[in-house]
């Protein structure tokens, strides 16, 4: 959440970070005038409780007719006492209501649109021309499925559609790329971290996810847990109610977590293959850094990313998402998208996003430096969303064949292989 101070202060730039997401301005006029309601009622009531304490100091001293008008202010006092408590917590919940609902502050350099307006900051490698190479490019599941590694079919049979077995070579490449990620992870100074998939309201409510992006969650009625769609979700709840001294900043984590998604809304978008699925699993980078140097942590976390995405030998470009395309915890992301041979575009692989103070404040993380605590900054960025990373690299490193080089990264992680080839049916 963001800070009511800079509400009050600066109401007309939390307008215009609603406008630019598409969001309701309306609720920022709402939320002071809830706030107001929550201060005056705090202090009515701090003025009422320390009249009924001096009230409560005569009241032994007096006698006679003069005691009995003491003890009927004194009902009146107590009456309007737990008036004035209920008002301020009636104001504060609701206030508390609003502040939950508005989005981060859209960072100032981010493009205003809607998800065509990115920006393009770069473009790295270049797109195969199968063409002159004399093959058309065949698609991930017809590779996938040539080489034994991806049975969609059965997946389907088995939990429905968007699910999918990897089988054989295809689950081996899987714990190459979850190996190879982490390697490059803990060489960058992160810690390895294997995070629960089930995590309590808080957790999801606090990293901004039962908002915009609510329809898009399992939930466990029963148990009332939610199933992750990303370990950022347990990683930013991992230090949740903690002081973290500031010489222990920044705290950076590598995530690998199963990640379920209803992908909702999404109907008729990517049925084939595993591009777009409901479970899949992702290596995700998390840190824990001072507000001043989180704009520098994001721009690490895109270099290492686009390190990755480069060590797969994978053409991609890195885009300024706008605005209205931003979740509502991020001030700034910029996405990796790889080129897909037979899509003929670039599609997402990587992200990453500056969350500020949003998640820290709604979790209650905060540093101390010195005498002084005040809330710290929290990124994530996803190094390795294996299936659809797996998509990407059976199609641009894909032979007239069918059978698929491997790039040297993931080698050492393969028993050697250079070559995948495609199995006998």
């Amino acid at each position: 959440m963001i800070d009511l101070r800079l509400l009050r202060e600066d109401p007309d730039r939390v307008r215009a970070s609603q406008r630019a997401r598409g969001e309701d301005v309306g609720i920022v006029d709402a939320l002071l005038t809830a706030d107001e309601r929550r201060r005056s009622s705090s202090v009515r009531f701090d003025e009422l409780r320390a009249e009924q304490k001096a009230l409560g100091k005569l009241i032994p001293k007096a006698s006679g007719d003069e005691k009995a008008e003491l003890l009927k202010k004194a009902g009146e006092l107590s009456a309007a006492v737990k008036a004035a408590d209920a008002e301020q917590d009636v104001a504060a919940e609701e206030t508390q209501r609003l502040l939950l609902q508005l989005g981060n502050l859209v960072h100032p350099e981010v493009p205003v649109g809607g998800e065509d307006d990115f920006t393009v900051l770069e473009t790295v490698g270049t797109p195969r021309d199968f063409e002159a190479e004399g093959f058309a490019p065949k698609d991930h599941l017809e590779l996938g499925e040539l080489l034994g590694a991806i049975d969609t079919e059965r997946g389907a049979k088995v939990s429905g559609s968007r699910f999918y077995y990897l089988t054989g070579i295809g689950a081996l490449l899987e714990f190459a790329l979850v190996n190879a990620a982490m390697a490059q992870a803990t060489a960058a100074g992160f810690t390895p971290m294997l995070t629960p998939a089930l995590v309590k309201p808080k957790a999801m409510e606090g990293t901004g996810f039962l908002g915009q992006a609510a329809e898009d969650v399992y939930h466990l009625d029963k148990d009332d847990l939610f199933l992750v769609g990303t370990s950022e979700v347990p990683l930013a709840a991992y230090h949740m109610d903690e002081i973290l001294e500031v010489d222990q900043l920044p705290r950076r984590y590598a995530g690998f977590s199963s990640c379920f998604r209803r992908e909702a809304g999404s109907y008729g978008k990517d049925t084939r293959g595993i591009f777009r699925v409901h479970q899949f699993d992702k290596v995700e980078m998390f840190v824990y850094t001072t507000p001043e140097e989180a704009e520098a942590e994001h721009q690490r976390l895109l270099e290492w990313e686009k390190q990755w995405l480069t060590s797969l030998e994978l053409p991609f470009r890195v885009v300024d998402l706008a605005s209205g395309d931003l979740g509502s915890s991020a001030t700034r992301k910029f996405d990796c998208e790889a080129w897909i041979p037979t899509q003929g575009k670039y599609r997402e692989l990587t992200s990453t996003s500056n969350t500020t103070e949003f998640q820290s404040r709604r979790l209650s993380i905060r540093m101390r430096e010195g005498k002084r605590v005040r809330p710290l900054a929290t990124l994530n960025g996803t190094l390795c969303a294996i299936t659809r990373t797996i998509v990407a690299i059976l199609e641009n490193h894909q032979r007239a064949d069918g059978s698929v080089r491997v790039p040297e990264v993931l080698r050492p992680f393969l028993g050697g292989r250079e070559v995948l080839e495609p199995v006998a049916r």
